[in-house]
Parts: C-alpha cells; structure tokens; sequence
C-alpha cells in the first residue's frame, strides 16, 4: 500500500474538483464559451505528491527530527536535574560547614568560660588559706582584724596589698610631706573621724573608712588596687 502525505490527498482531491466542474460546464450547455476554472489547488499538479520510496523517506524524516528533538529535550532535562542536585548539595554542604563553625565556637567559649571559672574559684580558694593563715598566725594582728571587718578572702588580699604599700600596716604612719596618716593614708587624717573619733588610735576605725573608701571611689578594694597598680596611689 502506498502511503501519501495529507497535503497530496488535498492537492489530489482539489485536481479531481477542477476537471469535473470543466466538464459539468460542458454538459449544462456552455458550448462556444470559454469556460475558466480555478485551480484551488495552487497549481500543484497531482504528480508533484511524493510517493512510494520518496514519501517514506520523507516520513522517515520527520520521525527522525522528532527523535532528535526528543532526544534533546530528555538531555536539557537530565542537565537541569542534575544542576538542581548539585545546588541542592552544595546548600546542604554550606549548612552543615556553618553548624560546624557554629557548634566549635560555642565549644570554645564554654571552655575558656570554664577555665575562667576554674580560675577564680582556685584565687579564691587561695585567698581564703592566706587570710586563715594570718588569723591563726596572730588573731590579735591589724591584718586578722582587717580580714574579719572585710569578710571577703578576695577583697582583703587587695586591701592587704594597698596598706602594705601605703603604711606597711602600720596604723600610726605618717606622711611627712603630706600629712596622709594611718593605714591607708587618709588626706587629711581626719577624715576618718566619719567613721570615728579614735581615728588616730583605732585601727579597726582606719580599716573601715579605707573600706567604705575603696567602695565608694572604685566599687572595691580589688577595684582600687588595680587603680593603685596603674598610677602608684588611689
């Protein structure tokens, strides 16, 4: 069975119109006239349609340019595809390299939160033992008495640093060009008669106004010993 194209059937079919309506026109008694006809067909002449070996391989052309298009868009697919995955994995990369960072971060910040936690408590721990360690020595010494109005280990280690430096303990020191006097050098020594006035005599009376000074002007004495270390006085 020979196989012709749609558009060869249409050519065919408006050629066979053409003839039968000349010969209608001749049967109705229209002879001695000219009779014109119109050629729907474009004027593509019934053997212009390909046929046989010629209309397959048209055919076999158009299945073949439908194949490669196919052939072209499943590629275009498989390469979106394949983009997408390796976006997609590279986002989750990133994620997981950003949770790592993250995660080590907060691993060293804990530890060195730690480490400084170990600190203080071991400073503390160690200002408890040199204060005990002076009451036991001599509970009646200026520097017990210093460290039960203080309370705090820490906070007297600092206070201790100051007087040592300031007076060597010793409350009847005197400023001989300034006239700074007692164990933490009030100026003028009499400003301590706010907390008493045995201020001259009383080193209990001295040790409480270098307290309330140190808390007042530095928030503590530890506050104030680091005043004292950048500058030589508080």
């Amino acid at each position: 069975m020979t196989r012709i194209s749609v558009r060869g059937v249409a050519v065919a079919s408006a050629t066979a119109v053409t003839a039968v309506g000349a010969v209608v026109g001749v049967a109705s008694g229209s002879e001695g006239k000219n009779t014109q006809t119109v050629d729907v067909a474009g004027a593509t002449l019934l053997a212009d349609v390909p046929t046989g070996a010629h209309a397959q391989t048209v055919s076999d052309n158009f299945k073949q340019q439908a194949t490669a298009q196919e052939a072209a868009a499943d590629q275009a697919a498989q390469e979106a595809a394949a983009k997408k995955a390796a976006d997609e994995a590279a986002r989750q990369k990133a994620a997981a390299d950003a949770q790592a960072k993250a995660d080590a971060e907060k691993a060293a910040k804990a530890a060195e939160e730690k480490r400084q936690a170990d600190e203080e408590a071991a400073n503390r721990a160690k200002a408890r033992t040199e204060m005990a360690a002076v009451v036991a020595t001599d509970p009646g010494s200026v520097q017990a008495m210093a460290a039960s109005i203080i309370g705090d280990s820490g906070q007297f280690q600092c206070f201790s640093q100051i007087v040592k430096r300031e007076s060597g303990w010793d409350y009847t020191a005197t400023n001989a060009s300034s006239g700074a006097y007692g164990l933490v050098q009030a100026l003028p020594g009499s400003k301590m008669a706010s907390v008493g006035s045995d201020w001259r005599t009383n080193p209990a009376t001295q040790i409480k106004w270098g307290l309330n000074y140190m808390n007042d002007r530095y928030g503590s004495p530890c506050g104030a010993w680091s005043f004292w270390q950048a500058h030589q006085w508080y």
